[in-house]
């Protein structure tokens, strides 16, 4: 009997031990796979979990701040925020998805959504990619490469927005980085990724030619409305902004412009930031491919920052700030995120860049730093890809519209070479 109970421990510890060794084993796995990765790395699992926490313990409280939020009912979302206000910083952040990065609120994660000062820490903006590696091989081909133009093309953009002492302060990494430059803690930048003379050598000049479509508008997040703004009056949204600076681009500056006001956050009437930049894909994918003569694809948000209003006056004009957005497909290691590849990092890190010295210097004050995150939020899909995040919710139509066309103006002088 002795020798039977001396064996049945023995299988019990080796069956504890091989439960223990098969738990192991599969949560390396499921923790090592790309999607799991790619959640960790946005802090997007984080988000995830303690919005389904509270959804499921506070049912009504998570309804009372997201309808507030939808339905303009300020004072129930103000109540219940002073109530609890865990809940309302997840509303927060998934309202304003690709907004909020600088301060570290909301800075447009696949949407970007992030932004300078504001973390736009919006699972929405966590491109949910998994195991992709698309290369878009058939885009390359028909997007117009931009050069890597150093010498006359540096020199064109030094003289214009660049000072000589400027150049010197600019080819120093740490006053580059910290002067003009916000980076998600989910990613990080070296002097390889942020080279002076690289960014600023890279011609982006286009030959403008009306006859055919050459810059392309759209919204990830095509709810995003402001301060003021009339329910139900698209006008009033972030469509209505890209309408306006589809005008000054086209009216003021001879550009062929197609400014697509497709609805990619907006599922079966629910407000979904999650998967809008899968959405998005697929239908700019298939935009660019109808219209290969596109050099210039503009994703237009507007900020999420809770509590902050940005706004500047340029030319006795009240005008809404404006933060420049980049998705550099790498985590905080330096490692590139391999299932997010995007072959126009430099080109777009670059256009950000001359777009920011060019504001610096012709209306200062106009722009936010240029904020950094891990994804790529389909900046992939040509080499000139911008990703704006125009103002907050607390600015007005007004403030938003102003930014439009000084926008407008600086997309100009870059793409032309003025």
């Amino acid at each position: 009997m002795r020798g039977t109970d001396r064996l049945q421990k023995v299988l019990y510890v080796i069956m504890i031990l091989l439960g223990i060794y098969i738990v192991y084993k599969a949560g390396s796995i499921v923790l090592g796979s790309p999607a799991v990765r790619s959640l960790f790395d946005s802090g997007g699992m984080q988000r995830n979990l303690e919005d389904a926490a509270v959804r499921t313990w506070a049912p009504g409280y998570a309804a009372a701040i997201e309808r507030s939020d939808q339905d303009g009912e300020k004072w129930a979302g103000a109540w219940m925020d002073q109530l609890m206000p865990a809940y309302s910083f997840l509303a927060d952040g998934q309202a304003s998805a690709p907004e909020e990065t600088e301060s570290g609120t909301e800075q447009t994660a696949d949407r970007p959504e992030s932004e300078p000062g504001q973390t736009e820490t919006d699972g929405a903006q966590a491109e949910s990619e998994p195991g992709q590696t698309e290369t878009d091989s058939a885009q390359a081909e028909n997007a117009p490469e931009a050069g890597t133009g150093t010498g006359e093309a540096a020199a064109a953009f030094s003289g214009s927005a660049v000072s000589d002492t400027l150049m010197e302060q600019l080819q120093d990494f740490d006053y580059l980085l910290s002067n003009y430059y916000t980076v998600d803690a989910g990613t990080s930048a070296d002097a390889g990724l942020l080279d002076a003379d690289v960014l600023l050598g890279e011609d982006l000049t286009i030959e403008k030619n009306p006859q055919v479509p050459q810059i392309l508008i759209y919204h990830t997040h095509s709810q995003e409305a402001f301060a003021d703004s009339e329910e139900g009056k698209v006008e009033d949204t972030i469509i209505g902004m890209g309408e306006v600076l589809e005008s000054h681009l086209e009216e003021q500056y001879g550009y062929n412009v197609i400014h697509d006001t497709g609805i990619y956050d907006l599922v079966d009437g629910v407000l979904d930031r999650s998967a809008a930049y899968d959405y998005a894909r697929a239908s700019i994918e298939q935009i660019l491919a109808e219209n290969p003569t596109v050099e210039v694809v503009i994703d237009l948000h507007r900020d999420g920052v809770e509590g902050q209003k940005f706004v500047t006056e340029i030319d006795g004009k009240p005008t809404s700030m404006i933060m420049f957005f980049n998705g550099i497909s790498r985590n905080s290691q330096a490692e590139p995120l391999s299932w997010l590849e995007n072959p126009y990092i430099q080109q777009n890190l670059a256009f950000s860049l001359q777009m920011q010295l060019a504001a610096q210097e012709k209306y200062p004050g106009f722009t936010r730093n240029i904020y950094l995150k891990a994804e790529r939020f389909n900046l992939h899909l040509r080499p000139r890809s911008l990703l704006v995040e125009a103002g907050t919710q607390l600015n007005t139509v007004e403030e938003e519209r102003n930014a439009m066309a000084v926008l407008a103006g600086l997309l100009d002088e870059v793409l032309s070479g003025r």
